[in-house]
């Protein structure tokens, strides 16, 4: 009769030992996991909105070390920029802004203005690295990567001066309003294409109103012609015969 309470107190010794042991290791991989948790969320937090961002062509990352403006006002080492903010770099300092599958580099004592898939720059320099075809616009040139493959180039505006170099793969360089329109008219094409390696400088043709050449040419034929001097001549001889003619008369009839 003792055997069953000798072996039922040497069974029941171990359940609580093991009910302890398995709280314990819940409790702590509960820990771990809450932990783990935080780890992801933080990690979640920082990759979400730069990842929404770049997949948005209207806002991009803006990344520098300081010495950058954004719209007038000093910016952050980073922040978000969206369509019709303006970047200005400092003597010394360059930035970078970082799109949906472009980066470009914006140079010392540069102006550009983001406006999605195109950089408008006022002056300065950019290098640009892009698999979207980002665009550059100075005025009424704009620059164009002729392939959707990454493309690196750079364009620099100094002084009116205008300069492209593709770095790899080619770029298109095409005019504008008023320029684009006198081309066709003269029947040859304003653009022009920088192939890999090459490097391209044109003025800003676009600053004033566009006049036809053919009409100011026109102008100065009729004006240097024979004829027109012959004329002129002719009419200017008319006019000192008369004055002299006039001058043997009386100005005023005489007294009787």
């Amino acid at each position: 009769m003792l055997n069953p309470a000798v072996i039922s107190q040497g069974n029941s010794r171990p359940e609580p030992r093991k009910l302890f042991l398995r709280k314990q290791f819940v409790r702590r991989g509960g820990a771990c996991l809450l932990e783990w948790r935080k780890v992801v969320c933080g990690v979640m937090i920082v990759i979400l909105p730069t990842s929404v961002l770049a997949q948005d062509s209207s806002r991009a990352m803006l990344h520098s070390d300081g010495g950058v403006w954004l719209n007038g006002n000093p910016a952050p080492n980073s922040s978000a920029i969206f369509t019709n903010d303006l970047v200005q770099t400092q003597k010394g300092t360059t930035a970078k802004i970082d799109a949906d599958g472009s980066t470009a580099t914006v140079q010392s004592e540069t102006i550009v203005q983001f406006d999605g898939d195109e950089l408008a720059l006022d002056h300065g320099g950019l290098e640009l690295n892009t698999s979207r075809a980002m665009r550059v616009r100075v005025n009424c040139i704009t620059v164009t990567p002729l392939s959707q493959e990454w493309t690196r180039y750079d364009v620099i505006d100094v002084d009116g001066r205008v300069t492209v170099a593709a770095l790899e793969h080619d770029v298109r360089i095409h005019y504008r309003d008023g320029v684009a329109r006198r081309s066709k008219e003269a029947g040859s094409s304003s653009d022009v294409t920088v192939h890999q390696g090459e490097q391209v400088t044109r003025d800003e043709r676009c600053g004033a109103a566009v006049r036809d050449t053919r009409v100011v040419d026109a102008d100065g034929a009729i004006l240097n012609s024979v004829w027109a001097k012959a004329a002129g001549l002719t009419v200017i001889g008319v006019l000192t015969c008369w004055a002299l003619c006039r001058g043997n008369e009386p100005v005023s009839p005489s007294a009787p």
